[in-house]
């Protein structure tokens, strides 16, 4: 089975990091996991709907909307608690709305009329949670609420180099991305500037194929709870910025559905 942490793999470094995660979660789980890269541009949508999908992370959104009639929807596995104080011990996130650190803008509201980037629009934090952010004040303006939506971009990365080089104004982090960029990016974190944060919701969870055993999907959960109590572990936690990982529960994540469709009915069905 195959392990990737693509999403959260902030630089090589970080991906090593995950890379001796999940060597520790096979060995205690007893199931081979090969990580593979599946880096940009390959499709994460192709990622997910592999066979031999072992342990790898999935956005919540696209799991929670998944309408794929050839393959079955992923099982939910665990999911992090970043360690920073902001999420409460709790496996969740934001979205945080950067800026340049040097921009005059102070505050959302002073947005309007500029270049906002997005990553893709079935992305939770890239996405979904700015446009349910934007949606009362888009709504109340008169004509579009940003000059330009620019976009997709893909990844955080991306947002963070449109953001830095000017291509873009402003634009969405996944809130854990960010805190890992901190952590061993300083200075290209220190060119950013958070101005706000949408409201936490479940953070992607790690699943595994539909066509799993309950067995190995049982060891691989069980594996993933034991990274907190781990001593051995301690200084992969830390720099990973996250306390462990709790079980992933479903209905959690069928919010993120119900959100998307609120936010379509408050009349604001996407970025502008």
């Amino acid at each position: 089975m195959i392990a990737n942490a693509r999403m959260y793999a902030v630089n090589a470094h970080v991906a090593a990091l995950w890379e001796r995660l999940f060597a520790g979660i096979a060995t205690h789980a007893g199931v081979a996991l090969d990580v593979v890269a599946h880096a940009p541009p390959l499709p994460l949508e192709a990622l997910w709907r592999r066979g031999d999908l072992g342990c790898a992370f999935m956005c919540g959104y696209p799991w929670s909307t998944w309408r794929d009639g050839e393959v079955l929807r992923p099982r939910l596995l665990a999911a992090p608690r970043p360690a920073a104080a902001r999420y409460g011990d709790r496996a969740v996130y934001c979205t945080d709305i950067v800026v340049r650190a040097d921009a005059a803008v102070r505050d959302p509201g002073a947005l309007r009329g500029t270049r906002f980037a997005y990553t893709t629009e079935t992305s939770q934090s890239g996405y979904q949670a700015p446009r349910e952010f934007f949606a009362d004040a888009a709504v109340a303006a008169t004509g579009p609420w940003f000059a330009e939506v620019v976009g997709p971009l893909q990844t955080p990365r991306a947002i963070v180099d449109a953001v830095i080089e000017g291509r873009a104004d402003a634009g969405p982090l996944d809130s854990y991305w960010h805190d890992l960029l901190r952590r061993h990016e300083p200075g290209t974190a220190a060119r950013l500037r958070t101005i706000a944060s949408t409201p936490p919701t479940p953070i992607p969870p790690l699943v595994c194929a539909a066509s799993t055993d309950d067995a190995t999907r049982l060891r691989l959960i069980d594996a993933l709870r034991a990274v907190e109590g781990d001593a051995g572990a301690g200084e992969l936690r830390d720099a990973l910025v996250i306390r462990g990982f709790s079980v992933a529960a479903q209905g959690e994540y069928a919010m993120l559905a119900a959100r998307a469709r609120d936010t379509d009915a408050r009349g604001y069905p996407r970025l502008r």
